[in-house]
């Protein structure tokens, strides 16, 4: 799995409707952008997969060792998505957030923030 810096794509991030696919991205109508959707969906797609296997594995009876081994990958590869979505959760809803002063929705990003790291 490669980790893409945000500095290695060009993105369009303007639009005047509910839904921009430019650059990949994808809002809400609440203007949401989500410039590396396509990028967390095929993580989290590759994450189940090795989630399933590592079903598999315990069904099969295979050594708790390679098991841990396994659920540690699984782990670390679903820390590494969130770091994703952390980072565009950054990059763009909490700046237009602050753009607009929106204290409401800066304290909501906040918290989302906390929890993840948690």
């Amino acid at each position: 799995m490669s980790d893409h810096s945000h500095d290695d794509h060009d993105h369009d991030h303007s639009h005047s409707h509910g839904h921009n696919h430019a650059g990949g991205g994808h809002s809400h109508g609440d203007d949401h952008l989500h410039p590396r959707r396509k990028e967390v969906l095929n993580r989290l797609s590759r994450i189940i997969g090795h989630l399933e296997g590592v079903k598999r594995m315990v069904e099969d009876d295979v050594d708790c060792s390679d098991v841990l081994i396994q659920l540690s990958a699984v782990r670390s590869a679903l820390n590494s998505t969130g770091r994703v979505v952390l980072d565009d959760h950054i990059r763009h809803c909490l700046w237009r957030a602050y753009a607009q002063n929106n204290l409401a929705e800066l304290q909501k990003l906040s918290d989302a923030i906390a929890k993840f790291l948690k």
